[in-house]
């Protein structure tokens, strides 16, 4: 079975992240796995349109009610009409996140998903508070490669 991996981050980044989410989704899509994102623009964009180049499916969880509003890289529209409660849904079927930048929808993600015990690799994301001298659950990356493999090992993992 496919990898399910959400890539989440801003809807208006500035053009290094949203090459970095580019690469993601070319890694990911080149693997086989399922990028699933929040379907608009930015980050999710560049996801999907890295998957696509690479003959990989891309779902987007739309927070409307029309599926016109999908980037145009997204294969599979989901609409929920929930808004930003569909961040939730994102995390839910992912078998991991990866956080590129973002903004507080991003951190949503990143919270619930550290919530319900879903893996969190990180490039360039928020840094959380650290409790009791623990680190703050983020698997930190330094390139959109190294996120990509790291989310294909810690999905495997989860299997």
């Amino acid at each position: 079975m496919s990898a399910y991996v959400a890539v989440v981050g801003a809807g208006m980044p500035d053009a290094a992240l949203e090459q970095v989410a580019e690469e993601i989704g070319r890694a990911l899509g080149r693997a086989g796995a399922v990028v699933l994102c929040g379907g608009l623009s930015g980050v999710m964009e560049a996801a999907c349109r890295g998957c696509r180049a690479e003959g990989g499916t891309s779902v987007g969880i739309l927070p409307g009610d029309d599926r016109r509003a999908a980037n145009e890289f997204v294969d599979v529209a989901l609409t929920t009409g929930m808004g930003e409660m569909r961040n939730a849904l994102i995390v839910r079927a992912a078998d991991v996140v990866v956080a590129v930048g973002g903004e507080y929808g991003t951190l949503s993600e990143v919270a619930f998903a550290l919530k319900i015990g879903r893996p969190v690799v990180g490039y360039d994301t928020w840094e959380l508070a650290k409790r009791g001298g623990r680190d703050d659950g983020i698997l930190r990356v330094s390139s959109g490669a190294e996120a990509a493999a790291a989310a294909l090992r810690l999905a495997a993992a989860s299997a």
